[in-house]
């Protein structure tokens, strides 16, 4: 099997990764309009994007930490332990705190404002955002969207010095599993179990709550999936195995998204049996899987070679992610304040609009200033 040279761009990995970003941006889009909890929600809140994001849930966040587990290790076996650490800290760290300080603050003021726990006045709020101890329902200062940045930071400590191995070990077990007889099965199969495994023992205990020392189930799903992307990074075993693969992940995660969608209209009614709950969280676990596979093959076969564009959105996409829940709650929260009526599809409309755009102009005008370039986690540059 051929060792993938860790400074060989992927054109694939680099649309997959905008597409995984700008798919939590849309995600996060909608959160403001549909019944679940958020920090601020629309006039116009629902059940009309419940479904769709039902189906995105399972693999958004997987695909990105898959994503980032390749990154890392091309990284590291391009860098050497030592330097890829530093980089990791100025790429990932610096931006982290001043996303807390700065950027994430809109968020808390207007989440406050909502629940009326706070005056008008942003800039008197700023100082009491920073201080640990203003006692607010919500935690102060915060990440919000920026937990992701705090865990993949961590994961990239805990791993940095293994990364640069990761396509020996590869090779060692993993490529032998995939070529055998019972390959393409393995394949799809085998990724599943460890995610059962969480599932089924941590899960019921450690409910999500993007605490870093206390989000355990959280961290076993999230860290398996950037030891998937490391694990397969540099090893073509693998990538040949998704082209091989491909049209059945694609044909399983179809049929598993309407066997999802068949639960989800009616779920309470389905599921009250706890062996047919049982049977949903197995085949949701399995759709997030076969459906990261689909995306990889699919990239495979429809990116074949980079472009100014591609290189362009992939510098800006971190920076647009930083910015992006800001505007977005931003948008949601003065329209609903200053009651513009613009129906429920027409201000999801706008509210993305905004989002895309004002961020992305943010994004590109940071790029162009050099001290603001690692504030945003872009590499420091003239």
């Amino acid at each position: 099997m051929i060792d993938t040279p860790p400074s060989a761009r992927r054109p694939d990995l680099d649309a997959l990764r905008v597409f995984a970003f700008a798919m939590l941006i849309l995600y996060h889009t909608g959160m403001g309009y549909v019944t679940w909890g958020w920090h601020v929600k629309s006039a116009y809140a629902g059940d009309t994007l419940e479904l769709p994001m039902m189906l995105m849930s399972p693999w958004r966040l997987p695909l990105l930490f898959f994503i980032s587990g390749v990154a890392m290790a091309m990284l590291a076996a391009k860098l050497g332990t030592g330097r890829f650490m530093l980089e990791r800290v100025w790429r990932l760290f610096v931006p982290l705190v001043f996303g807390m300080a700065v950027i994430v603050m809109p968020q808390t003021y207007f989440e406050l404002r909502t629940n009326g726990e706070i005056e008008p006045g942003i800039l008197a709020f700023w100082p009491q955002y920073l201080d640990f101890g203003s006692g607010f329902s919500v935690t102060t200062p915060t990440w919000n969207h920026l937990w992701y940045v705090a865990y993949i930071f961590v994961y990239a400590l805990i791993l940095a010095p293994f990364l640069p191995h990761t396509g020996k070990l590869a090779r060692l077990r993993l490529e032998r599993v995939w070529s055998g007889r019972l390959g393409l099965a393995a394949f799809l199969i085998l990724p599943v179990l460890p995610l059962l495994l969480i599932r089924f023992t941590l899960a019921d205990h450690f409910p999500t709550t993007h605490n870093l020392t206390r989000d355990w189930a959280n961290h076993a799903y999230s860290f398996t999936f950037v030891i998937f992307g490391a694990l397969a990074a540099r090893s073509e075993g693998f990538w040949q195995a998704v082209d091989r693969v491909g049209r059945l992940a694609l044909a399983l995660t179809v049929a598993g998204g309407a066997l999802l969608v068949f639960a989800y209209l009616d779920f309470d009614a389905r599921f009250a049996d706890s062996v047919e709950a049982t049977l949903w969280r197995v085949m949701r676990l399995a759709y997030a899987w076969w459906m990261i596979v689909t995306l990889i093959w699919l990239a495979r076969r429809l990116i074949r070679s980079g472009s100014a564009l591609l290189s362009r959105l992939n510098v800006l996409i971190f920076p647009v992610f930083i910015l992006h829940q800001t505007i977005t709650v931003s948008a949601i929260y003065l329209i609903t304040a200053w009651d513009i009526r613009l129906g429920g599809p027409g201000e999801f409309a706008v509210v993305a609009a905004i989002t895309l755009l004002g961020s992305w102009a943010i994004a590109e005008a940071a790029s162009r200033i050099a001290p603001l370039r690692p504030l945003m986690g872009m590499k420091f540059r003239p």
